[in-house]
């Protein structure tokens, strides 16, 4: 078996909160269409697979497709200017990912969010961390498909036995598996263990009191994964099956 070499993450999440943009940038705009806006935790569940995907799903029930395309339009304009305006990462993320750089790993980046905001973001937040990102382009099918993972591999030239792939969603766990990686899933950001286990998460680094020493902020959740890796000693980091979270 390959040592492993890559740490793909998935942004929104697992290692930004974008969640509060994402609401407020979604009700100015429905604002705008006479809509009526959506709660944090409506959108927290309208989000993962895309941009266009949270505009089907949180527009009323019946709202033709031609005026679909126009509030997507417009989401878009807003969102480009304020993806950072709540949006913060999550604590201890940086340190995270200055330990992986420091054991020898690259660091990547694969979100289903529009590419410009992805490295908008990855240059804010993770500027000399992370080797490659990636995010919605044309021509590329999202996640959880495999293509934009796919991209990551190419442009690393990292065989997909060399990475793992860390995420917070049902899109991810598929991402992984569509993809052959290796999985780690989490459960600080847009969705909750049990739905995680029902679509087969089963290496999770969780908000549990007991697991991993009785963790109580973000940045100790994130010292679950580092404790993962360590006790798996990364070089031969294996799970139950290939592919599988």
């Amino acid at each position: 078996m390959k040592r492993k070499k890559l740490i793909v993450f998935d942004m929104d999440g697992t290692i930004l909160d974008t969640l509060d943009d994402l609401k407020e940038s979604l009700n100015v705009t429905f604002r705008k269409f006479g809509f009526p806006e959506r709660t944090k935790e409506e959108v927290r569940g309208f989000v993962g697979n895309g941009i266009p995907k949270l505009i089907e799903r949180a527009v009323p029930a019946g709202t033709e497709a031609s005026v679909q395309e126009k509030v997507l339009k417009a989401f878009l304009e807003y969102y480009q200017v304020h993806c950072n305006d709540f949006t913060h990462a999550y604590e201890g993320i940086q340190e995270l990912m200055a330990w992986l750089k420091a054991q020898g790993y690259l660091i990547a980046v694969a979100s289903n969010k529009a590419d410009p905001a992805v490295r908008k973001l990855c240059d804010i937040y993770f500027d000399g961390l992370v080797d490659f990102a990636v995010g919605d382009l044309p021509g590329q099918e999202k996640k959880p498909a495999p293509d934009m993972v796919n991209r990551v591999l190419a442009t690393l030239q990292i065989d997909k036995e060399e990475a793992v792939y860390i995420g917070d969603s049902e899109v991810d766990i598929a991402t992984a598996g569509n993809t052959g990686l290796d999985c780690i899933v989490v459960t600080w950001g847009f969705r909750d263990r049990d739905l995680l286990e029902k679509n087969g998460g089963n290496i999770i680094a969780m908000q549990v009191e007991n697991e991993y020493g009785g963790y109580g902020n973000d940045k100790q959740y994130l010292q679950a994964i580092r404790k993962i890796m360590g006790e798996a000693g990364m070089d031969s980091f294996l799970f139950t099956s290939d592919g599988d979270c």
